[in-house]
């Protein structure tokens, strides 16, 4: 059985240095999900099954190539992991194929503004060739929001602002919900039964939120992404990815009242014990 994790960290938006859309702490949250990842032998932290991209590396080529990396030659019962953290943001679907709100929810890589923003099309593209019976969890701590990235009281939201050419058009057609990156439709539950669906979906809000990251022990953190470390590594092995979800959603509630984790996937992996 194999056993493999990309991991992505953005802080430092193009331009390299001061200039970008920066954030703080991602990073940080890159290492943190590694590191358990690691110990917890879910994925050995050795080059040939953990691949890690932060910063000026986090490039849309590079993380489309990893993603590519991840999926291929993945067997049935085999464990991956891709995890995000950045900014999100949405532009208009030229296909008009998003029913709900006409929008492609995106993430965004280092070289967003020159390369373009990675859409939730194009990473279920990257993932359409997964094997049957492997085990795929996506992890998305960013912002799938309206809301322009700003300082709030004692957080920064992880949402970049798409230019002109594409905010206008969201801007001047107004919608009542978004979809989550990669999802299938606004819930109101934490846990959502997605039929079909080739891989279990974590992400650190719900359709029209944001995520936050914060002062946390001393450093800067993704609310969502400690909370899911730390109720990790309190109850694995022998959790579901629904109990964990259930643990998970109130400990981000209690750091942060703003935001909402959602968790997406078949009935049986949802009921399934996380990372087998």
């Amino acid at each position: 059985m194999a056993k493999k994790a990309l991991i992505v960290g953005i802080n430092d938006y193009a331009p390299v240095g001061a200039g970008g859309p920066d954030l703080r702490g991602c990073v940080a949250d890159a290492r943190d999900m590694a590191n358990t990842l690691h110990v917890l032998g879910i994925v050995p932290a050795v080059p040939a099954s953990m691949r890690i991209l932060t910063n000026a590396n986090a490039t849309r080529a590079n993380i489309l190539s990893g993603l590519k990396w991840l999926i291929t030659g993945a067997k049935a019962k085999d464990v991956l992991v891709f995890y995000y953290s950045g900014h999100g943001s949405q532009i208009p679907d030229p296909s008009s194929e998003e029913s709900v709100d006409h929008m492609d929810e995106t993430i965004c890589p280092h070289d967003f503004a020159s390369a373009g923003m990675i859409t939730d099309d194009v990473l279920r593209q990257a993932i359409t060739g997964l094997a049957a019976g492997a085990n795929l969890d996506v992890i998305l701590d960013s912002c799938h929001s309206g809301t322009a990235t700003r300082e709030l009281a004692n957080f920064t939201v992880r949402y970049v602002d798409p230019p002109l050419e594409q905010s206008f058009f969201r801007d001047a057609n107004p919608r009542a919900d978004l979809r989550r990156l990669m999802g299938r439709g606004a819930a109101a539950r934490d846990a959502v039964v997605v039929p079909g669906l080739n891989h279990v979906l974590w992400a650190g809000c719900r359709d029209n939120q944001l995520s936050g990251e914060g002062p946390i022990d001393g450093g800067i953190r993704g609310f969502f992404t400690y909370c899911f470390c730390k109720a990790l590594r309190a109850t694995y092995p022998n959790v579901t990815r629904g109990r964990l979800d259930s643990i998970v959603t109130p400990a981000v509630k209690a750091k942060n009242t703003s935001q909402t984790p959602q968790l997406e996937g078949t009935p049986a992996s949802i009921n399934e014990k996380v990372f087998t």
